[in-house]
């Protein structure tokens, strides 16, 4: 299969979660380790949005739909159970994983209603 030449690009849905992304960095060891768990993902996406799993629609969260207008969710699994969501958006330019949120496999259960 030809490799998509189009620029690929990760960016946070907001502000406030690009904030707390910077703030882990300078948090407590734990959430250091986070920040570099999540930077490294960030790398993966930018080779491949689609490196992750695919979650089904009937497993969204209604609340992605309604706030962020998703018309694709996945998931990037991390190291000790944290988990990565975003969705991709893509033109004829570029194609942008977009992250809407990460946390931990409990609040993941939750969050999907596992």
């Amino acid at each position: 299969m030809k490799q998509d030449s189009r620029p690929k690009r990760v960016t946070f849905v907001d502000d406030k979660l690009f904030a707390a992304f910077g703030k882990l960095k300078t948090s407590t060891s734990e959430e250091r380790k986070l920040h570099d768990l999540i930077d490294r993902a960030f790398d993966d996406l930018k080779e491949d949005p689609f490196t992750g799993i695919k979650i089904p629609k009937k497993l969204w969260p209604r609340e992605y739909v309604q706030k962020y207008g998703i018309n694709n969710l996945w998931k990037y699994d991390l190291p000790n159970g944290w988990r990565l969501i975003y969705t991709v958006r893509g033109d004829s330019v570029q194609i942008v994983s977009i992250i809407l949120e990460w946390f931990d496999h409990k609040t993941y259960e939750r969050r999907f209603e596992y």
